[in-house]
């Protein structure tokens, strides 16, 4: 359960926003002290191995830290990487619950962990999802709060055409590499100061891919892929706000070997508006009246997204007064509910007043008493009290 975890930066001793390489550099550090070999028997540290793997499988990956960073453990799959224990290297762990400390061996042993447990390593000829793609888009307050359609532009990676994705030139295709025989790795057998480890690494004759291209494309050169500009259309519905993140699917990097293309998410940004502050799905504006209409009532006008409308503010109205103009705020995008206008009115004082403006205020000042003043009445009344 989340609320039984330690916050994943925690976990690794860093602080939140740390970078990419203080990630891996305090991963390698940890994950070492706490290693099963090192601590053989030891249960707590073997639970603080598989903590340290977790912060790192999600920190080290930029969608995943994204998530995390944003909505904590609710952003992120708790299970997603971390497999059960079972026979095999380290003492009983197989390599799919170390996630990324393959990375770290790679560093120390030059290789992969194509020895360990077996079976964790995906096939170099497998469909492969494409990566997931991140755009920023800018919209108006109006924009957001009632919807629009809009079309995005971005350069990335898409199928070319002219082979298809194979990366090979029309005609011919790819052969599986004789070297790996299509594994799209190598091993060997070290020792090193934790034991005899077998490790693996990418093949050097076909890259890892497993088969080799004797004809590139002319196109793509033998990636599969080009690089174009391309236009998508964006339906962003009512109720969005800043950070709001629309999701289009299949529009990312496209897959490997037949996998399916990754998505494009949209992070939105909501430019603010010189009348109205959102508040949830509540629209808040101030709008000053006068003393004349603060004292003896008076219909005013106030603008909202859907035009003018005519309230009437009553007689007394206190500066810093709140009314509520139900269904005039923004729709909200989980239950559809319209949230309400919060009108603060605000007593403006005059400035610039003539001699005469000046008499007549004089002179309605000298008609008003205590009595008509309910909270100065009763200020003078405690002051009378407290030096009586």
């Amino acid at each position: 359960m989340a609320e039984n975890k330690r916050d994943y930066y925690e976990v690794l001793g860093l602080k939140k926003g740390a970078s990419e390489e203080e990630i891996k550099k305090a991963f390698r550090k940890m994950a070492l002290k706490y290693h099963p070999d090192r601590n053989p028997g030891d249960k707590s540290a073997e639970e603080k191995f598989k903590e340290v793997n977790e912060a790192y499988t999600v920190l080290s990956d930029p969608d995943k830290k994204r998530k995390y960073d944003q909505f904590g453990f609710a952003g992120v799959d708790p299970n997603a990487g971390f497999g059960g224990g079972g026979a095999g290297g380290f003492g009983g762990f197989n390599a799919g619950d170390f996630g990324g400390f393959s990375d770290i061996f790679n560093d120390f042993f030059g290789g992969g962990f194509g020895g360990f447990g077996g079976g964790a390593r995906q096939q170099a000829n497998a469909p492969r999802k494409g990566g997931d793609l991140q755009e920023r888009m800018t919209i108006t307050f109006e924009e957001a709060a009632f919807g629009v359609k809009k079309t995005i532009s971005l350069n990335k990676n898409v199928t070319c055409k002219t082979c298809g994705g194979s990366g090979a030139a029309p005609g011919t295709s790819k052969h599986t590499c004789s070297r790996c025989n299509g594994s799209g790795m190598v091993t060997r057998v070290q020792n090193t100061p934790l034991g005899q480890f077998q490790s693996s690494s990418p093949c050097p004759e076909c890259g890892g891919t497993g088969q080799v291209i004797d004809k590139p494309c002319p196109d793509c050169h033998g990636t599969g892929k080009v690089r174009k500009k391309i236009k998508i259309d964006v339906n962003i519905p009512a109720g969005v706000d800043n950070d709001s993140v629309i999701p289009i699917r299949g529009q990312g990097e496209p897959g490997e070997n037949g996998g399916p293309a990754g998505d494009l998410y949209i992070i939105l940004r909501v430019q603010p508006h010189e009348l109205f502050r959102r508040t949830g799905n509540d629209i808040r504006i101030e709008v000053p009246i006068t003393f004349e209409q603060a004292a003896l009532g008076a219909d005013i006008t106030v603008p909202t997204l859907d035009g003018k409308v005519s309230y009437h503010v009553p007689a007394g109205t206190q500066p810093g007064m709140i009314f509520r103009l139900k269904g005039k705020g923004v729709k909200s995008l989980r239950s559809g509910r319209m949230g309400d206008m919060l009108v603060t009115v605000n007593l403006e004082v005059p400035t610039k007043l003539s001699a005469a403006q000046k008499k007549a205020i004089k002179d309605m000042d000298k008609k008003l008493t205590d009595s008509c003043y309910k909270k100065k009445g009763s200020f003078t009344e405690k002051v009378k009290q407290f030096f009586s």
